[in-house]
């Protein structure tokens, strides 16, 4: 009788036990920019799970996850940097480490998180368990002269690169030893190097150039072959129009041999092929591009826009490349982000505090949540994907 008590008591403590526990892979964050929050969410019920507040200014943040999935890393335009638990739906701990920062990445090995500054100018290297800063990287391009760093990516080999907006270069840092980053400068690459990308198998970074109509490619697994110059001259036949917000190249699409290109001052769609990094086509949108993304399988392109076209969202047909549907969910778009698999699509609709779930086959409209004036959204199989 008392060991049949003892195994009740087992299984029923064991069925509690099972009954808070969940996994990782398919939650995610929903920034709430004005109120300094963010939303937890999962991806499999399409639900809410929990609201976060304190994080301050979100109005440019952006979101890493440690390995296991299960940390968040909050990089706010406030210069902080907050982890957060995202099981449990609270701050672990949040440090102020600059006046300005403008975005982040965590290493390959995941021990690092690293934060791009405007003010000061460079990037800062905190010990992602404890947030205790390992080095401090100011990027001083000339004698007493600091630039804003921007388009700050991991890349394989625990390293980091970035670009300097104001000293026209290129930065790769070594971090295997933290203590000691071993930095790799690489000067005169172009104008006014405003964001970057590296694409998705970590060998090339690529940094969008806002003083002139090319890009400046460095090939990661031959760096001292330097920087060259990609789609030179791709604006020369266009007028050039007033930049509302400029484009946020880690929101490229590559699909297969074709990398999809938010064109700087157009309303278009460019179209290189990545074995040459040559321009092939172009294409007709309804706006100026801001995010240009690949569905997981490669197969569709979504766009959305700038203001004043901000309101919708072109889907691309990527072996076509003709626009197949247009969509207009509401009022400030600003972000999108896939499933892993890519069968939905969600994106924030800022002006009408919610989040739209479609379904990528239908391309209609499958659920809304409500969400206080959203912008970013980040799924946690980012943890595993280079570059983001």
């Amino acid at each position: 009788m008392r060991s049949l008590l003892a195994i009740v008591l087992s299984l029923g403590f064991a069925s509690c036990v099972a009954a808070g526990l969940r996994g990782t892979g398919d939650l995610g964050v929903v920034v709430e920019r004005a109120d300094g929050g963010l939303l937890v969410v999962e991806h499999s019920g399409n639900s809410r799970l929990a609201e976060v507040e304190g994080l301050g200014d979100l109005s440019h943040a952006s979101v890493v996850f440690s390995r296991d999935e299960r940390y968040a890393y909050v990089f706010g335009r406030d210069g902080g940097l907050t982890k957060v638990d995202i099981l449990k739906g609270r701050i672990v701990k949040r440090v102020m480490q600059s006046g300005n920062s403008i975005g982040g990445a965590i290493s390959q090995d995941g021990r690092l998180v690293a934060v791009s500054n405007y003010e000061p100018g460079g990037v800062r290297v905190f010990d992602a368990a404890t947030l205790e800063m390992v080095a401090d990287i100011p990027a001083e391009y000339a004698p007493g002269k600091f630039s804003k760093t921007v388009g700050l990516v991991d890349a394989p080999g625990n390293r980091f690169v970035f670009s300097l907006y104001d000293g026209d270069q290129i930065w790769l840092v070594d971090m295997n030893d933290p203590h000691k980053p071993a930095v790799t400068r690489f000067e005169n690459i172009g104008k006014a190097p405003y964001d970057a990308l590296i694409t998705p198998d970590g060998r090339y970074y690529i940094a969008g150039l806002f003083g002139e109509d090319s890009m400046a490619l460095l090939d990661l697994w031959h760096p001292e072959k330097g920087v060259r110059k990609i789609l030179s001259g791709y604006l020369a036949h266009d007028d050039r129009l007033p930049v509302y917000k400029m484009p946020h190249l880690e929101g490229w699409a590559v699909a297969g041999d074709r990398a999809f290109v938010p064109a700087v001052g157009q309303h278009k769609v460019l179209v290189m092929n990545t074995d040459n990094w040559q321009q092939e086509a172009e294409i007709d949108v309804h706006g100026q591009p801001v995010f240009v993304m690949a569905r997981p399988d490669s197969r569709q392109v979504w766009v959305n826009f700038a203001h004043p076209d901000n309101d919708t969202v072109q889907v691309i047909d990527a072996e076509s490349l003709r626009v197949i549907k247009t969509l207009v969910p509401g009022k400030a778009v600003l972000h999108m982000e896939f499933t892993p698999r890519g069968e939905h699509l969600w994106l924030s609709v800022r002006d009408e505090n919610r989040v739209d779930i479609y379904d990528t086959r239908t391309l209609e409209r499958i659920k809304s949540l409500p969400a206080r004036k959203p912008s970013g959204i980040f799924f946690t199989d980012r943890a595993h994907r280079i570059g983001l």
